[in-house]
């Protein structure tokens, strides 16, 4: 059986399809295991960027510094610290005041002690004195005054020395006690209770009599001994 021949416009559309390329998608190639040729120029592979830093979380992220509700302006803070410098002065300049006041009552009650003291020793010279002795113990009582007791004690030795002798005087004394009347660091008066134990002519075995006598002290401003200015008994 014969088939029937195309037409010749059929011919042509089948030619035309015959010959229509359809265009293919391209494949990778493979990877060129062989070395790059020296005279031709390779592709640089571009640096690794760095990986990027994660995202801070609001619990990470710094605190901001608020400021502080209870911190002062500058201005105001100048008034404190001016304040405090005023305080401090103040505070030094007391304990500075008071650091005298104690070293000046010290200074004080150790003048009293040492005219108390001398006062004391004094009395003892005065009431102890013998005809073994006589001479030393008038020097003795001489070295221990100053002023007008002195001179007038001075003036009368002569013949305190001669009773003295004629009577074979041996005089002890013995004090009590002591009382400061008043006083300050350059003179005092001091009030002695005085035990006597006389021996004469007239009472051998020695007679016991009391004295109070009330001293009066200067301190010698070269040597800084406390004298004796006044001597009177007044009991």
């Amino acid at each position: 059986m014969n088939r029937p021949v195309p037409s010749r416009s059929v011919r042509r559309r089948l030619t035309a399809r015959a010959t229509t390329v359809r265009p293919v998608a391209p494949r990778d190639p493979a990877p060129d295991t062989a070395p790059p040729d020296a005279g031709t120029p390779t592709e640089t592979t571009p640096p690794a960027e760095a990986p990027e830093a994660p995202p801070v979380t609001p619990a990470e992220a710094p605190a901001t510094p608020r400021p502080d509700a209870d911190a002062l302006p500058a201005g105001r803070w100048r008034f404190v610290i001016l304040g405090l410098v005023v305080l401090l002065t103040a505070v030094l300049v007391g304990s500075g005041l008071s650091a005298r006041d104690v070293y000046d009552r010290r200074r004080t009650e150790d003048a009293h002690q040492q005219a108390t003291a001398a006062a004391r020793q004094a009395a003892v010279d005065f009431m102890s004195i013998s005809a073994a002795t006589v001479d030393a113990d008038i020097e003795r009582i001489t070295g221990r005054a100053t002023g007008d007791f002195r001179d007038e004690f001075t003036r009368g030795a002569a013949q305190v020395r001669k009773a003295v002798l004629e009577n074979k005087v041996d005089a002890k004394g013995t004090v009590l006690r002591t009382g400061l009347v008043d006083g300050d660091t350059r003179t005092a008066t001091v009030l002695v209770a005085v035990d006597a134990t006389v021996k004469n002519k007239g009472a051998p075995n020695g007679r016991l009599s009391h004295y109070r006598v009330r001293v009066g002290l200067t301190k010698d401003g070269q040597s800084g001994r406390w004298l004796v200015s006044q001597l009177q008994f007044v009991g």
